[in-house]
């Protein structure tokens, strides 16, 4: 029992030495117990002695505690971070040296709960001595990233000209790390602009590896000009001095917008996907203003067919006719179409054609007045597909007429004519067709999406156990 108090009251006063630096009472206490130091992680503290002694910056202490149990630098506390962690971060750079005697490849191995090695903590302080000791100690280290960012973009987003150029010089001209880019394609000039930094835009500008990317795009599209000028149309960046210096400094570089770099077809396309987009996503009356819209079509395809189909192109016959061009025995009776006794093939294919359209326009004209509930995107996109379906039917109806009722010399005069109408109403149509089956992929496509967001959860991150 007095035993348990003794191992109990030593500890404390250990972790009280490490909070005051004093090796002495250190000294004092492994004469008392030798393990005491052994049975520092069978305690309930979150981090060792030598984890307050780092963060703190108690070189001497560090330092004994070092000699007497090595192994201590390679603990972590309940945060994930080792003494390296909290000593790189603080920038005390004599007790950073001696972690590294110890053991130098603790500046890669250990990642704490947010994913940071040591490199990381002193950059976005801005530690410069402390970031040169562990670059040296481990050279790779620069090349580990942060969730997608580079220690490059740290020191950026932190503002720390001198340790970015630090990490410029130790580099060597890697231009595979000085064009790094973060999640959203964002190189560090990118970045620079977005804060509106002068200084590290005029060094990034200056450094030959990078100023020769300085056109790269991020995963928008958009160079470092562009997002200048984004920031400034959503009145993120004000009109003023700076931000005209800062356009003024990127031109003078060299650096375009990315559409001068696209041609006027590449231009033009980008507008046409724009713009669809943009019709593809439009809620608003659409259903509504559509269904009235078809109403109308169908009424008037509805009448034209029937017309077609009670009085056929040629008239009908007056009277009871005997004999046709390739059946002198067959008879053609009063009310029958004149064409359909001297072209019958083609006469046939031209009521075929008829007939679609006007049963086509016909069902769209009884679903709409019957009340049948048509508020779903789906059922009124049905119903536009099949008035594109009549529409295209009627004018094969209409040039299969003409074909019948115009003389071959007529023809033979306008088929030049003709066949370049054609192609283009070819064209319309395919245009036509591929919006109608783009359209309910495209809500497919969002309703999945939707979904998978709706029964994805992130898992939540679990500390791990020391």
């Amino acid at each position: 029992m007095d035993r348990g108090h003794d191992e109990k009251a030593n500890m404390h006063a250990l972790y009280e030495a490490s909070r005051d630096g004093c090796v002495s009472t250190l000294t004092t206490l492994i004469q008392r117990d030798a393990l005491i130091l052994d049975r520092v992680l069978l305690t309930s503290f979150g981090e060792t002695p030598l984890h307050i002694a780092a963060l703190l910056g108690h070189f001497e202490f560090s330092k004994a505690l070092l000699s007497k149990k090595p192994k201590l630098a390679e603990e972590v506390d309940s945060l994930g971070r080792i003494p390296l962690h909290l000593a790189s971060a603080e920038g005390h750079t004599e007790i950073v040296r001696a972690l590294l005697l110890v053991n130098a490849d603790v500046c890669v191995i250990f990642r704490d709960r947010d994913e940071r090695i040591p490199l990381h903590l002193a950059a976005m302080r801005g530690r410069i001595e402390t970031m040169r000791l562990l670059i040296h100690a481990q050279p790779t280290s620069i090349l580990e990233n942060l969730h997608g960012d580079s220690v490059l973009h740290l020191c950026v987003q932190n503002n720390h000209l001198e340790a970015l150029e630090l990490l410029v010089a130790s580099a060597n001209g890697d231009q595979s790390f000085l064009s790094s880019k973060d999640r959203d394609g964002n190189s560090i000039l990118h970045l620079a602009v977005m804060l509106k930094q002068m200084k590290v835009i005029n060094y990034l500008l200056s450094v030959p590896e990078i100023k020769r990317e300085a056109n790269s795009k991020n995963k928008y599209g958009q160079t470092a000009l562009d997002v200048l000028d984004v920031l400034e149309a959503s009145n993120v960046y004000p009109r003023d001095f700076k931000y005209a210096e800062i356009k003024n400094i990127l031109k003078e570089a060299g650096v375009k917008r990315s559409i001068d770099d696209q041609s006027w077809v590449k231009r033009g396309w980008r507008c046409i996907c724009s713009s669809l987009g943009r019709r593809l996503k439009h809620q608003g009356n659409w259903i509504d203003e559509t269904r009235g819209t078809l109403m109308v079509v169908a009424t008037v395809m509805a009448t034209m067919a029937f017309q077609v189909g009670i009085n056929p192109p040629g008239g009908v016959w007056q009277d009871d006719a005997k004999g046709k061009p390739s059946r002198e025995e067959d008879i053609c009776y009063a009310g029958t179409a004149i064409l359909s006794c001297s072209l019958p093939e083609v006469y046939q294919l031209m009521l075929k054609f008829n007939t679609t359209s006007f049963i086509a326009s016909v069902c769209v004209v009884l679903l709409v007045i019957s009340g049948f509930p048509l508020t779903s995107k789906f059922s009124v996109w049905l119903l536009s597909l099949t008035m594109t379906t009549s529409v295209v039917f009627m004018t094969l109806t209409y040039l299969f007429a003409l074909d019948l009722i115009t003389s071959f010399d007529v023809l033979d005069n306008i088929n030049k004519f003709a066949d370049n109408v054609t192609k283009v109403w070819i064209g319309v149509v395919v245009i036509t067709g591929v919006i109608q089956i783009i359209r309910p992929l495209y809500w497919m496509v969002n309703k999945l999406r939707n979904f998978k967001r709706k029964s994805t959860k992130a898992p939540a991150k679990v500390p791990a156990n020391v």
